[in-house]
């Protein structure tokens, strides 16, 4: 399956997982750019969260990275559990919470990821609703690719 065919699929999960790695990397330019807020010390905590939640969403939407980084095995056991629909939806809705109380501090650039995270929520909940199954996007290594490699 191509990836215009994989959006055509209206799968909200698909959706769900490239809205994912959009917040992958909107997470880690804006959590470090963030991170010189000095006049108020608790955006650099939020920010520092935020820089947290980028190599978890990767591992999350790409499953292929499993394979072949070293991590830990307790590390593996979490990620690995992260697997419905609303499994996903919850843990994007949680990082997207934790993103809009850095708006009680000030208003900032983390007010995208709040969005983008809760976007994504929103796919992957449609998608459990909708009782679509995750579909994992082949282009990010998913359905099979994993099995090609190794």
């Amino acid at each position: 399956m191509t990836l215009a065919e994989e959006f055509r699929s209206r799968n909200f999960s698909i959706y769900g997982q490239w809205c994912g790695v959009l917040c992958m990397i909107l997470c880690f330019a804006l959590g470090l750019a963030n991170i010189f807020h000095l006049a108020k010390p608790l955006v650099i905590i939020f920010s520092i969260i935020c820089l947290v939640c980028s190599p978890i969403i990767l591992f999350i939407e790409i499953p292929l990275l499993l394979r072949i980084c070293p991590t830990s095995a307790k590390f593996d056991a979490l990620i690995r559990k992260v697997t419905t629909n609303y499994i996903r939806a919850g843990v994007y809705g949680v990082m997207s919470i934790v993103q809009w109380l850095s708006l009680t501090q000030t208003a900032t650039s983390l007010l995208v990821p709040a969005v983008f995270l809760l976007f994504t929520a929103v796919f992957y909940l449609l998608a459990a609703v909708k009782g679509q199954g995750f579909v994992g996007s082949k282009t990010l290594g998913g359905a099979g690719v994993a099995q090609m490699i190794v």
